[in-house]
């Protein structure tokens, strides 16, 4: 296979575009025809071979862009001017002679063959850039550049001097190469693995912790999240064509043919979307969490039936409407400045807030309704009323309670969250994406039966 083919395809899969054997062949049929002479129909080609959707095409742009420009070196980089000064050494490492001869031809030669040898394309991550230079640099054979130039120091005299003085001009000019083309290297064949790692980071790390400048990409891996979850969970059921044969349908049915089962029934899981009740602490320490909880439950509108939301601090309030009458994203900036919202923002108060729930709002309780409540349970020691969350769970399906805190400091301080343990079907540390994600998963799965 054609090796400049072979590192680009690479470079295209390294940055997120999938590329079949089939589609490889293709492209390789493709630079037959077109060759590497015209970039632009190269371009062509390649693009209608390789790339598949607006967000590969924009991918395979950027590849392109970058791994067909790599201008490794030119006469200009390395002061070649100085190629007539007298060379006073003997038997001169071949990167010195290169540079005293002026041969760019063989310096180039040598700089692509010594990238081959470093393998520098399997670079993974910023961290590895010392690394790949330092291998670079050993395959360009910089350690004899290095000895003849202290020679040439060692010798004196002025033309030895001024000599050195070259050299060592074209060694920095070299090293400065060296260190743009890993760079290069690593945005083409890397960066997707950056991306990958960072986000890794912002889907593990604790919601409190993160800045504001952070915002942007939680927001584009919870579309991404909400999106594998519509595809998995909003599928329409369908009559199964194998599995666990259904004997009372297959039976009920053979009726017709005399007893003789010829149209057979298997059965199939049934579908319930869930019915969701939302009970969300909204004081600092909750805010961020909730935010993004109420943005990727409401995000799944089609797989979930009803939600109903409500928030507390001191006093509970419902704002299911606030959802209903404006777009979510205006919502939840709504919700968080708390314009419009009769809500005291003073001293968390659970007890409080669930005698309110119990009085004013306990007929949104059913058997089909899951509840969840996302807090602390911290109750600046006032009354935890636990038997207004024990009617709570007794008139639900399920109670789910997730806390941001770790299990270790639940029960310390001010903490209620072992009093109301026994009431909750599941209690679960939920503090970053991660969290988030498993629990909405959990809620979708379990209705899928």
């Amino acid at each position: 296979m054609d090796r400049t083919l072979e590192n680009f395809i690479t470079a295209l899969r390294r940055s997120g575009v999938r590329i079949s054997v089939a589609e490889t062949m293709d492209a390789l049929r493709a630079v037959e025809l077109s060759g590497y002479g015209d970039r632009w129909v190269l371009k062509d080609f390649l693009s209608a071979s390789l790339a598949k959707s607006m967000p590969e095409k924009d991918i395979f742009e950027v590849c392109f862009s970058r791994f067909f420009s790599l201008d490794y070196i030119t006469g200009e980089d390395f002061l070649f001017e100085n190629e007539n000064l007298p060379s006073i050494l003997q038997g001169e490492a071949p990167l010195t002679q290169m540079f005293i001869s002026g041969d760019v031809g063989g310096l180039a030669m040598a700089f692509r063959g010594a990238g081959e040898r470093a393998d520098i394309r399997s670079i993974q991550s910023w961290t590895q850039k010392g690394l790949f230079m330092q291998r670079l640099f050993q395959e360009l054979g910089l350690e004899g550049l290095n000895r003849d130039i202290r020679r040439l120091a060692e010798v004196g005299g002025q033309d030895a001097l001024n000599q050195a003085k070259a050299l060592e001009s074209m060694r920095d000019n070299l090293m400065e190469r060296v260190r743009t083309l890993v760079e290069r290297q690593l945005e083409l064949y890397a960066a997707r693995r950056s991306y990958e790692l960072s986000e890794g980071y912002i889907r593990n790390a604790r919601l409190s912790a993160l800045d504001e400048r952070d915002l942007a990409r939680i927001h584009k891996i919870i579309q991404r999240m909400v999106k594998h979850l519509k595809d998995r969970y909003s599928r329409r059921p369908r009559a199964a064509r194998r599995g666990h044969l259904d004997f009372r349908k297959t039976f009920r049915k053979s009726i017709t043919y005399g007893g003789l089962p010829f149209d057979t029934h298997w059965k199939s899981k049934k579908i319930d979307r869930p019915e969701i009740v939302v009970i969300c602490d909204v004081s600092r320490s909750v805010s961020n969490i909730v935010r993004f909880f109420l943005l990727i439950l409401y995000s799944l509108n089609e797989v979930i039936s009803r939600i109903r939301s409500f928030v507390f601090c001191t006093n509970l309030v419902e704002v299911s409407p606030l959802f209903e009458m404006h777009p979510l994203h205006e919502a939840l900036a709504m919700l968080r400045s708390g314009a419009g919202i009769p809500i005291l923002l003073g001293r968390t108060d659970y007890g409080g807030s669930f005698l309110d729930f119990k009085d004013q709002y306990s007929d949104c309780l059913t058997k089909r309704a899951t509840v969840i409540i996302l807090g602390d349970a911290r109750n600046n020691y006032s009354e935890p009323h636990t038997e207004a969350l024990r009617f709570i769970s007794e008139r639900c399906k399920r109670l789910i309670w997730l806390n941001p805190e770790t299990p270790s400091l639940w029960g310390s301080g001010d903490s209620e969250m072992k009093k109301y343990l026994p009431y909750c079907n599941i209690a679960r540390e939920c503090s970053t994406l991660r969290h988030l994600e498993r629990v909405v998963e959990y809620l979708l799965r379990v209705h899928k039966q």
